[in-house]
């Protein structure tokens, strides 16, 4: 019999990691087998490899892998499933299953069948209502099979476990998300006192460890000291029960909700002390260290910010070596198109702010492809932005334009509207800057229809007169002073005082022979298009005495800075509701969300 069956390969998931510090081929298959089964009774992520070398060297020696054995085998392989593997979990789960019926392990198999609904079918959303319902079926089940001895406390515990996985993933749906969440933090406190009792079983501990870790999540929006309390147990009960390899998805929960309650020093300290552990027996697995380097990056980044002070270079340096390091690690062999076309949008971010520009452009670029195979909305968008941020200060207004275009059609869709009329504002600026003023005036007058749309009249009337000077280039004075009136009648219904309405207004009248070029290196720190529409209402330079000013170098130097707007734009995966984990390990997110980015569900399938 094959270590691995047929099924398994058709359904494309990768071998079983190799384990580290083994040789090429196992020798004696028995103790091979018995360490197999004594790293899946701790849960040990190198379970799989285990069995892996036990199966093959019990194939060469003419046996084979029991049921029972087998089942185990596919279960830490449906575990080990992660990035481009995840949708196989699903039926190696309810093959698993079915094997364990066969071997009489019914607790097992009530496990394996909960793990396979809440992996579902590889969409990354989470199970739904049905499967919940099916969820909540196994649980009564399996505390009927526990009552008459046949069915494990850690089997049982799972399994209600993993019902309350399911149902905070559906908190958000709920009718009062709020009293949905605290009977679920009921729930899983009356999970944590039936398992105490039992704590002395290393598989207990770890069920334990992950309630708590569940706890944490659900009370980190609205109670984060309770969810500090509850993290700092979960990572207890983990060491506790001899879990020597790390506890990744804790981790990035503790860190996360440590930076929120101002403590970042605490949270960058505990982020690096989980990328420099080095457990012989279970290294830290390639998507984790990647997502593990985000956080601390994102955790460095903030505590410069709310200093409110340029970071130094030590800091600068370690930032762009951690997302580096993010890129090489996503791009392992579980292959997180995710996070590593995350890691990129970030890493092209930060080049592109130190003026890097040939070097952002081509991550940008790379991180549109990954964003186009996951889907999500504003992810694309930024990285649309940044490249075409990039190739506008390369001297390319054309292309930045095509960019800016793209970017500008997806945020329409969302909600808020700014960010569209803030993007068409820069389509129309680099079209004008690519010598296209008829397509600039058009792209400027949609911008100043969005903003009115979002009722923001200051901003439609400062597109309105960058519009007019599109015009005058277009098709004279005359036409140009018909958009100028508007321009004025627009500014007067918002709360722009009347003498600054006129000033701008005689200000762009005056200036036909001028066109717009905002001073090099102008930066607004508020991060919207404000900045720059009133350097075009006051702040023209004569192109002639300064050609360089606005179309950029060709040398790649990237003179200018990025559009400060970009930062306003909404987070990519931010999670889609208050109770939802994003790929940082922030619990409801930390910036905005377009409103039609579909989420991505970070939480494994354990």
């Amino acid at each position: 019999m094959s270590s691995r069956s047929p099924d398994e390969f058709r359904l494309g998931v990768r071998p079983y990691d190799p384990e580290p510090g083994t040789g090429d081929e196992p020798e004696d298959p028995h103790e091979l087998l018995h360490r197999a089964r004594r790293l899946t009774a701790h849960g040990h992520p190198w379970a799989g490899s285990a069995w892996e070398r036990a199966a093959t060297a019990l194939r060469r020696a003419g046996g084979a892998l029991t049921p029972g054995d087998h089942a185990d085998a596919l279960d830490a392989t449906a575990l080990d499933c992660r990035g481009a593997a995840r949708p196989a979990a699903g039926p190696l789960f309810f093959r698993a299953a079915d094997l364990h019926e066969q071997a009489g392990q019914r607790g097992k198999a009530l496990v394996s069948r909960a793990r396979a609904l809440v992996a579902g079918p590889g969409s990354g959303h989470g199970p739904g209502a049905t499967a919940f319902a099916r969820l909540t079926e196994l649980c009564e089940r399996a505390t009927a099979l526990h009552a008459v001895g046949q069915a494990g406390t850690a089997e049982t515990a799972t399994v209600r476990l993993l019902r309350g996985r399911a149902r905070a993933d559906l908190l958000d749906t709920a009718p009062d998300p709020t009293a949905e969440a605290g009977a679920l933090c009921e729930e899983l406190t009356r999970l944590i006192a039936f398992a105490v009792p039992h704590r002395a079983d290393p598989a207990v501990l770890g069920v334990l460890a992950d309630t708590r870790a569940l706890l944490g999540r659900i009370t980190a929006p609205d109670d984060p000291a309770a969810a500090l309390a509850h993290l700092r147990a979960a990572l207890d009960d983990h060491r506790a029960g001899g879990g020597l390899w790390p506890a990744t998805e804790h981790q990035l929960l503790l860190a996360a909700v440590l930076r929120t309650t101002g403590a970042p020093e605490e949270a960058a300290a505990l982020l690096r002390a989980a990328l420099a552990s080095e457990a012989p027996d279970a290294p830290l697995r390639a998507a984790d260290r990647a997502r593990l380097c985000l956080a601390l990056a994102r955790t460095i980044a903030g505590a410069g910010e709310r200093g409110r002070t340029a970071p130094g270079t030590d800091e600068e340096d370690e930032l762009l070596s951690l997302l580096a390091e993010a890129v090489r690690h996503a791009d392992g062999p579980a292959q997180d198109v995710r996070v590593g076309a995350l890691a990129r949008l970030l890493l092209g971010a930060a080049y592109a702010e130190r003026g890097r520009c040939g070097e952002a452009s081509d991550l940008f670029e790379q991180a549109l492809a990954g964003f186009t195979e996951d889907g999500d909305a504003a992810a694309r968008v930024r990285a649309r932005v940044g490249l075409a941020d990039c190739v506008l200060r390369r001297g390319e207004p054309g292309r930045a334009a095509r960019e800016y275009a793209l970017a500008e059609a997806e945020a329409r869709c969302w909600d808020d509207r700014r960010h569209g009329a803030a993007l068409s504002h820069r389509t129309a600026r680099a079209l004008g800057m690519a010598g296209s003023p008829e397509k600039a005036a058009r792209a400027y007058e949609r911008a100043a229809d969005l903003w009115r749309a979002a009722g923001d009249h200051a901003s439609a009337a400062r597109s309105l007169r960058a519009r007019a000077r599109q015009v005058r280039a277009a098709w004279g004075d005359a036409t140009a002073e018909v958009v100028l009136a508007e321009a004025l009648r627009e500014a007067g219904r918002g709360p722009e005082d009347a003498d600054e309405v006129a000033e701008n207004h005689h200000r762009a009248s005056d200036a036909p022979e001028r066109t717009h070029r905002p001073p090099t290196g102008a930066h607004a720190a508020g991060g919207t298009v404000d900045a720059e529409a009133a350097a075009e209402d006051g702040a023209e330079v004569d192109v002639e005495a300064d050609p360089d000013t606005e179309t950029g170098t060709h040398d790649g130097s990237g003179r200018g800075g990025p559009w400060p707007g970009s930062r306003e734009l909404p987070e990519p995966f931010g999670p889609p509701g208050h109770y939802q984990v994003n790929v940082y390990g922030e619990v409801g997110g930390a910036g905005p969300r377009a409103a039609t980015a579909p989420g991505t569900r970070v939480q494994g399938c354990v």
